[in-house]
């Protein structure tokens, strides 16, 4: 189930905020999200110490996006999880997915309360290549 519903959003999804993306190259965040923008993904980066990273502007929270939303992607500590999983419901994402070794039970299932598909302890990337070789 898990992964047909993985391999569903990533072909549906276009649009995907990354809180925590880095404009630092070496740090996963930024290559994750270099990844998935080469994919023809829009990459939106949610960062309040970033103004710019990866050719888009940079938003210091996710409720200052003024487009939809398909994926919320977490590059933070799993005690950052919950502000973000709660600004996500806010702004009507789709999806929240929580990059692996990020792991937040009570959030997700707030997320999935509120209707949005949770991924969790899973890497982005690594689902894409798996799923769309």
């Amino acid at each position: 189930m898990i992964e047909e519903e993985i391999r569903q959003l990533l072909r549906t999804a276009r649009t995907i905020a990354v809180v925590g993306l880095s404009n630092k190259t070496y740090r996963p965040s930024h290559g994750v999200s270099a990844y998935m923008q080469s994919r023809g993904y829009r990459i939106i980066p949610v960062n309040p110490h970033v103004t710019e990273t990866l050719g888009e502007k940079a938003y210091s929270r996710l409720e200052d996006v003024t487009e939809p939303i398909d994926i919320v992607n977490i590059f933070r500590r799993a005690e950052a999880v919950e502000a973000a999983v709660e600004s996500a419901i806010r702004v009507g994402a789709r999806a929240v997915w929580m990059q692996e070794g990020v792991v937040d039970r009570a959030s997700a299932e707030k997320a999935r309360a509120a209707g949005l598909t949770v991924i969790m302890d899973r890497c982005i990337l690594k689902e894409h290549r798996k799923h769309f070789r």
